[in-house]
């Protein structure tokens, strides 16, 4: 028999709390995406400013760019700190609690974003130097939010609601994505608006014998203040965040003190004490002794008998994912180039303001969109059946785009296509990887087992970032766009695979009965096979029964 607070948590209506912990939650996620996805806006502007060179013996296009490396190695260095943060904020969070850890990787973020647009230097090294110290820093408080946010979530909730829950927290992600865009376009404006007319001619205009593209100095400035604004949302939630009370679960079976538990569960979600808080005679039963006294370690053989097979799955899923969500970011200059007027006949902020509307266009039509279906849909058609759908329709956009830039420039029919890619991977695989993590593993390991499945996820949005860049190439310096766009639809079709076959449903149980799976589960790797080994060896025993009669 469950716990009394525990019981009255999977059972409780939707409350005010509840949506109070989405938006402190959520806040945290929506600060993240606004500093993953401004970067590749702000690479463009910083390819105005430090490499200004005009070299008319190359492609224009290839103007102002920041080198292949260097643009790697900012887009990644987020994300090696994600992978760190993941591992040690998750472990934290299971050693000494939720809400003691949650503010420390708020108050990282807050700092390493003033600190992204305090580069004391103008010189380039110094300025990727210093850049790049302060973006890895942001990545270790970014990675440390991700199992502290879902985990607090998942144990706040109700087991009706919960997937509903966590989702809404995950979609903040979309509107950071969107604020990011409107950011960088009012700041543009802006200094555009007050810039030096002779400062914006078009590098089209110039004199032959001029080689150097001209650059507000204030342009400077814009950049910085772009990714400072990231601090902004952190620092508004970071006083929520240090009054809320460490989450029961964590409180009555971590820490074992159920009185405690029930005392902050009462004064958030306005339950009497005398409701929720544990019996003397319910504490010693035989159930109740036996949850407590389990305790076996982490990475132990009956961990891996019990969970082995749900931490590898999720942390495959999460993997194969990432390769492709984050290749499909660096692909959309690609996506829009037909649309896009060639940067030497603009100044530099309006060459970034029309990769950010475009930006903006996708998360408005496709990204948002997704997000807000899953918060909708998963309580009530399941996790697996989400990630499956999501996986195997983003397959077949990817295949037909790769098959579509093989034929030829269709511009418009190559933004319904991204479009519709981004928006099954928010209402498929990007939202449930996040969620699945958090509703599998015990209390004491559920933390550390979201940022293990995180880290590795992290792992492969690092191999699709790298990878996307050197692989799109055209040959035979790489295999060009429309192999790695195949290559990709590959990895969501493996992402099927391991759906279908290997994860776990967690819909409508609570916690503590999803922790919980039974013998042939532990000794089966393939989700449905010990069920229909079972169903057909009792349907065996039933044709014998009625023989025998």
């Amino acid at each position: 028999m469950a716990l009394k607070v525990l019981r009255a948590l999977d059972v409780a209506k939707t409350q005010y709390y509840h949506f109070k912990a989405i938006i402190i939650a959520g806040m945290g996620l929506f600060t993240d995406s606004y500093d993953l996805f401004c970067i590749p806006l702000v690479m463009s502007m910083i390819g105005r400013i430090y490499y200004p060179k005009v070299d008319r013996t190359v492609d224009p296009k290839k103007w102002f760019e920041v080198p292949t490396v260097i643009a790697s190695t900012m887009f990644c260095v987020t994300l090696m700190g994600a992978v760190i943060g993941q591992l040690v904020f998750g472990r934290l969070g299971d050693r000494v609690g939720r809400r003691r850890v949650y503010g420390v990787s708020l108050v990282m973020m807050i700092v390493a974003s003033i600190g992204c647009g305090l580069t004391l230097s103008k010189l380039p090294l110094m300025v990727f130097v210093s850049l790049g110290f302060f973006r890895f820093l942001l990545g270790i408080g970014i990675g440390g939010d991700y199992p502290l946010s879902a985990t607090i979530m998942a144990e706040f909730a109700n087991k009706r609601t919960r997937g509903a829950f966590i989702a809404g927290v995950f979609s903040m992600q979309g509107f950071g994505i969107l604020m990011s865009s409107l950011v960088f376009m009012i700041v543009c404006s802006i200094f555009e608006a007050s810039a030096n007319k002779h400062n914006l001619e078009k590098p089209s205009e110039l004199a032959p014998s001029v080689n150097i593209a001209p650059v507000p100095p204030e342009s400077d400035m814009a950049w910085r203040l772009i990714l400072m604004f990231g601090a902004i949302p952190a620092s508004m939630t970071y006083y929520w965040r240090m009054k809320m009370p460490e989450t029961a679960r964590f409180t009555a079976l971590v820490e074992k003190n159920t009185l405690q538990a029930a005392r902050d569960i009462g004064k958030v979600m306005n339950l009497p004490l005398s409701t929720i808080q544990e019996d003397v005679e319910m504490i010693n039963t035989p159930n109740t002794r036996a949850a407590f006294s389990n305790t076996y370690p982490f990475f132990s053989r009956e961990f891996l008998r019990r969970h082995g097979r749900d931490l590898i799955a999720a942390s495959i899923n999460w993997f194969l994912i990432d390769i492709v969500f984050y290749s499909l970011n660096l692909f959309q200059y690609h996506v829009f180039s037909g649309h896009l007027i060639p940067k030497i006949q603009m100044n530099i902020y309006k060459d970034a303001l029309q990769i950010a509307r475009f930006q903006a266009l996708i998360a408005i039509c496709a990204t948002i969109p997704g997000y807000i279906l899953t918060v909708y849909m998963i309580d009530h058609i399941g996790r697996v059946k989400i990630q499956a759908i999501g996986f195997f329709f983003m397959a077949v956009s990817l295949f037909t785009i790769a098959k579509v830039n093989m034929n030829g420039d269709h511009p418009n029919l190559f933004i319904i296509l991204y479009g519709f890619t981004f928006f099954f991977s928010n209402f498929g695989p990007n939202t449930t990887t996040f969620i699945v993590p958090a509703e599998l593993f015990p209390a004491r390991f559920r933390a550390t087992c979201h940022g293990i499945s995180g880290a590795v996820g992290k792992v492969g949005a690092i191999i699709g970032s790298i990878g996307y860049v050197w692989a799109s190439r055209d040959p035979p310096n790489g295999l060009g766009v429309s192999t790695t766009l195949m290559v990709m639809g590959g990895v969501c079709g493996l992402g099927f695979f391991v759906t279908y076959f290997f994860t776990r449903e967690t819909m409508g149980r609570s916690l503590e009965e999803n922790e919980n799976v039974d013998e042939l589960t532990g000794v089966w790797f393939v989700r449905f096979w010990p069920h229909k080994f079972s169903a057909r060896r009792n349907e065996v025993k039933g044709f014998g029964l009625l023989e025998m009669n």
